[in-house]
């Protein structure tokens, strides 16, 4: 059997996906076995039939239709970025984390709705798998009583997926007002949304 990548169609042997593996797709594309994927019957291909990858032109039209997407987006965007930049929403989470308030779970909330926001910029694109499995440790674990006792173990991946979300958020929300066309030498901010869809 072989995994196909759902961007561009490449395939890689089953093999390479132990260890719940991830593959970096020379489309840009992440690749595993849990999300995303296509099983296909690995056949014999002469080299001229296997699927070409994704191009550095075809790489350069992904980023315009995502900044056209930010563009599209902004109002909404920037309603969120004035929420995660204000002070119930941002200002008192990080004091309740400090004060050990239950209240600092609802950040969890605003994690949630700030990546599906950055998700439907480019649904078709996985996120950085490093982003997800921050956001996914940040949001894993309700409040309970119980994690008074460790309350920096279960708490602080809560504040650091809010930050890099947030960050995300901001950096979309810069460049969306700034940029009129993919630069050709990046600023870092740009960059990084960029790694954030996998497409550098």
């Amino acid at each position: 059997m072989a995994i196909r990548c759902p961007n561009c169609g490449a395939e890689y042997d089953v093999t390479l996906f132990t260890f719940d593996r991830r593959l970096h797709c020379d489309c840009g594309a992440w690749v595993d076995l849990a999300v995303g994927h296509q099983q296909t019957k690995v056949a014999k291909q002469a080299p001229q039939e296997v699927t070409m990858r994704r191009s550095e032109d075809q790489r350069r039209q992904e980023e315009v239709k995502l900044l056209a997407a930010i563009k599209d987006a902004l109002p909404r965007l920037e309603q969120m970025w004035e929420q995660a930049n204000g002070h119930w929403g941002y200002e008192d989470p990080v004091y309740r984390f400090y004060h050990q308030s239950f209240k600092v779970y609802h950040l969890q909330q605003d994690i949630t709705e700030i990546v599906k926001a950055l998700q439907d910029l480019a649904p078709h694109l996985p996120l950085n798998p490093w982003f997800t499995q921050i956001v996914g440790e940040g949001t894993a674990e309700p409040f309970s009583p119980e994690v008074n006792q460790r309350w920096l173990e279960a708490t602080r991946p809560i504040l650091e997926a809010f930050f890099h979300a947030r960050y995300f958020l901001e950096m979309a929300c810069k460049y969306g007002k700034e940029l009129n066309e993919p630069p050709d030498s990046l600023p870092s901010g740009w960059a990084a949304v960029l790694y954030l869809y996998g497409l550098r």
